[in-house]
């Protein structure tokens, strides 16, 4: 089977990895992941081929979209993206095409999705079977009834399947749109998406930092590190609170999208005893091998923290309900303690890592973390269906 993914990451990259991960347990098809926004450097599985669409991101307010390269102006942009995803849906014909997020959100690029959706359905494409990938939680809208309007008429007319990648038993679809029963095509709850540690990473990263049994890695992440450049350098000024005889270690992963002058301040001001880094591709096993992480709360990071059972401080971003709404669901369960933007001076901060470090509460069984590989069982039985629309959720 080849399937077409298209994603796009407008800020961060948990989108990015996110889907990155599904494409991972496709391992026995043909997958084209399509990608429209600047990345760091990756190696790919051998399964899995790319297209760059020239880079299109958005600011902070998610208002207005800006080209990476000043060089190149978003019209030119627009039309080079919309010509160049058309046509390799038009050569490569794929069986199947995987939207990360649209029509729930990426509103700004349906100047190139919605062509190619239109032209898949009225047959001046080839057939494909078109299959919309959500995560848990939705941001919420200025106008809630006419954004589920458009979203309920986009899904019903084009799409054949949607995916949450969640556990309803923890977080359910309808918490953040009122209108699940008038989506027409099946709705399939997968399951969190989780890349997880292998065995050994624990004590393989430990013995590269050079770590004693008695010494406590603290890791310090802020995902792209579009937002979270604060939380860094409050928790690295924290170390010089915490005891010295403690044998406290942190390693700071600032994101690859920091601006250059907060990454090299952080790097100033951190003690002997803190690294800081912009990225890693091992992040999951620096969690494994950690005591304590302090981060953001975005989806990947908290199922990164959940799949490696540890202690966890989290900050929410502050300018819409979904990361708070995870944070906080994850808090009641015991998995996580939530941050406020007042913890974030280094003394205070310091009494937090300290408490988190010496006790913690009762955690619950946590939630299914198995969304990659059922997502691939999912999309592998749906294509064998063929008539999408009979299967059952």
């Amino acid at each position: 089977m080849k399937i077409f993914v298209y994603c796009q990451h407008v800020l961060g990259i948990g989108h990015f990895f996110r889907t990155l991960e599904i494409c991972r347990h496709l391992v026995s098809h043909d997958v084209v992941l399509i990608v429209g926004g600047t990345l760091p450097d990756l190696a790919l599985p051998s399964h899995i081929r790319s297209i760059s669409l020239p880079a299109l991101m958005m600011d902070q307010n998610f208002t207005s979209l800006h080209a990476p390269e000043p060089t190149r102006s978003v019209s030119e942009i627009l039309q080079q993206r919309k010509a160049i995803l058309f046509n390799a849906v038009r050569e490569e014909r794929p069986d199947m095409f995987v939207i990360e997020l649209y029509p729930f959100g990426r509103k700004a690029f349906r100047f190139e999705l919605d062509p190619v959706l239109e032209s898949i359905a009225s047959g001046q494409l080839p057939r494909s079977t078109v299959i919309c990938s959500l995560r848990d939680i939705l941001v919420e809208k200025k106008d809630t009834r006419a954004y589920e309007e458009r979203v309920i008429r986009i899904l019903n007319r084009w799409f054949d399947g949607l995916l949450v990648h969640a556990d309803p038993d923890w977080i359910s679809l309808d918490e953040t749109f009122s209108r699940v029963k008038d989506i027409a095509p099946p709705v399939v709850y997968t399951g969190f998406v989780a890349q997880r540690p292998t065995p050994g990473d624990r004590e393989r990263i430990r013995q590269y930092l050079e770590l004693g049994a008695s010494e406590r890695l603290i890791v310090i992440s802020a995902g792209g590190g579009n937002v979270g450049g604060k939380l860094c350098e409050a928790t690295t000024a924290a170390f010089r609170f915490l005891p010295k005889d403690g044998g406290f270690v942190g390693q700071v992963f600032t994101g690859p999208f920091l601006d250059e002058a907060d990454f090299r301040r952080i790097g100033a001001i951190a003690p002997s005893n803190v690294q800081v880094d912009r990225f890693t591709p091992e992040f999951p096993a620096f969690l494994a091998a950690a005591d304590l992480s302090i981060s953001m709360a975005g989806y990947n990071t908290c199922m990164n923290i959940l799949a490696t059972g540890v202690r966890a401080l989290v900050l929410p971003f502050s300018q819409n309900r979904e990361q708070e709404m995870r944070a906080n669901r994850l808090a009641d369960k015991g998995f996580v303690s939530v941050l406020q933007e007042a913890d974030l001076v280094a003394d205070r901060l310091a009494e937090r890592i300290l408490a988190a470090i010496e006790s913690w509460p009762e955690r619950s069984e946590p939630p299914c973390l198995e969304g990659a590989s059922k997502t691939a069982s999912i999309l592998e039985k749906m294509n064998e269906k063929g008539a999408i629309r009979r299967i059952a959720p």
